[in-house]
């Protein structure tokens, strides 16, 4: 299980401390964005609010001020003489705030993907509909695996992240039914062409990488799939998409709050 190094929430009408919820399976929705440095860096913050606030506005919890607080609330809880390489997550339900932080554990180059037959309840949106996902991951070192997600032999993505395939020097990622990360949106604006593609099953085999995207993992190869079994060709864009995420770790700007 994950250990949280920090958990707190606040009811929305005056900001207060209440009990810690981690609002998991409840009507709302949620971000997590990757902490790193000190002074605090939090990478893509910008599109990670844009995105959290699209959502809030869609799942109609109209609360006043609530943009503001989510800021100052995340400002109040980022210390600034921390050295950070850690996750924060921000999740919003009709009553309350919740935010908490854990240490983001480095994946391993042996990682593995299990496939799972399922699909997320609006998958197109980050919400806290993440009961049967978490089961799964609750029982595996996170560091070194991860599951994927697929409906009707069309892997869609992990449980916690984007996943991309690679086949004779182009890049595919799934046409629909999953959550467009912000770390995926990066890299859709820094590689000249992702190709929308559906992903069988069946079909993975001709893949000479697969590769796990999203703020928690940054950028992974996944090396193997047990079934179907498929075993990683290459690192060749692994590397390619590795040394331009690293590169915007360390030219991203500080968090000013």
């Amino acid at each position: 299980m994950v250990t949280l190094l920090l958990k707190k929430s606040y009811r929305h009408k005056d900001l207060k401390e209440i009990k810690f919820h981690d609002l998991w399976n409840s009507y709302g929705v949620f971000t997590t964005m990757r902490v790193i440095g000190r002074p605090a860096k939090i990478l893509f913050f910008k599109e990670h609010i844009e995105n959290l606030f699209k959502s809030i506005k869609i799942y109609k919890i109209n609360k006043k001020n609530i943009k503001q607080n989510v800021l100052k609330l995340i400002k109040l809880n980022l210390k600034k003489n921390k050295k950070y390489d850690h996750l924060f997550r921000v999740a919003v339900n009709d009553k309350m705030i919740s935010i908490s932080l854990r240490k983001r554990l480095k994946p391993k180059s042996n990682f593995v993907l299990l496939l799972v037959d399922y699909k997320r309840i609006d998958p197109e949106y980050k919400n806290l509909k993440y009961k049967k996902i978490l089961n799964f991951l609750k029982k595996m070192d996170i560091s070194k695996s991860d599951i994927a997600l697929y409906k009707k032999n069309k892997i869609l993505e992990s449980g916690t992240s984007n996943l991309l395939f690679v086949k004779k020097n182009k890049i595919y990622s799934p046409i629909r039914n999953y959550y467009k990360g912000t770390t995926l949106k990066f890299f859709t604006k820094k590689i000249k062409k992702i190709i929308k593609k559906n992903i069988f099953v069946d079909s993975l085999n001709e893949y000479d990488e697969i590769i796990v995207i999203g703020s928690g993992k940054g950028v992974v190869s996944v090396d193997s799939i047990k079934k179907p079994f498929w075993k990683r060709k290459s690192l060749k864009y692994y590397r390619i998409l590795s040394k331009i995420y690293q590169n915007e770790l360390v030219n991203y700007p500080r968090y000013n709050g």
